[in-house]
């Protein structure tokens, strides 16, 4: 009995591992609503001195770093906007800023990211912005680029500034 235990939970134990490889290898991404966890693509080690090819870009994935060492992506929006790249999180239904997010939990304790944009990834930092008068243009310029969208009200909407 013993020996049959300890064959199950090596079992188990490489099972795990082969599917952590193979998510870290192909990725697992986010898919509108629904949370992945690592990204794939091509890794772009340059500087990104302009950031208005996003203007034709509707949705990017962003990979936050969790406490348990799985990223964590999601998701979201992004426009340029006088030279600078920023991200969008929105509390539709309220909640405390940061913890209704688990992604923006993540980038307050480590805003070390990981943006997808079409096929390519880019390593970069965020901060959060609340000075408004960046948010109010920011927030605007979202609204000119999404046209769809539907504001839950500036104090319900997050900005962070990709550097």
């Amino acid at each position: 009995m013993k020996k049959l235990m300890k064959r199950a939970g090596l079992s188990l134990l490489l099972l795990l591992l082969v599917a952590l490889v193979s998510l870290r290898t192909f990725g697992f991404e986010p898919q509108d609503r629904r949370p992945g966890l690592w990204l794939v693509g091509d890794l772009v080690t340059e500087a990104v001195s302009d950031w208005t090819f996003t203007d034709q870009v509707g949705e990017i994935f962003v990979q936050t770093n969790t406490r348990y060492g799985i990223p964590h992506s999601i998701t979201t929006y992004c426009v340029e906007y006088n030279g600078n790249f920023y991200l969008f999180s929105a509390y539709y239904t309220g909640g405390v800023f940061p913890d209704t997010r688990g992604w923006n939990r993540n980038v307050m304790r480590d805003p070390r990211v990981r943006l997808k944009i079409g096929g390519r990834l880019y390593d970069h930092t965020l901060s959060h912005v609340t000075d408004a008068s960046t948010t109010e243009p920011v927030i605007r310029r979202f609204e000119s680029k999404y046209p769809e969208w539907e504001s839950p009200g500036n104090e319900n909407v997050h900005i962070f500034l990709v550097q």
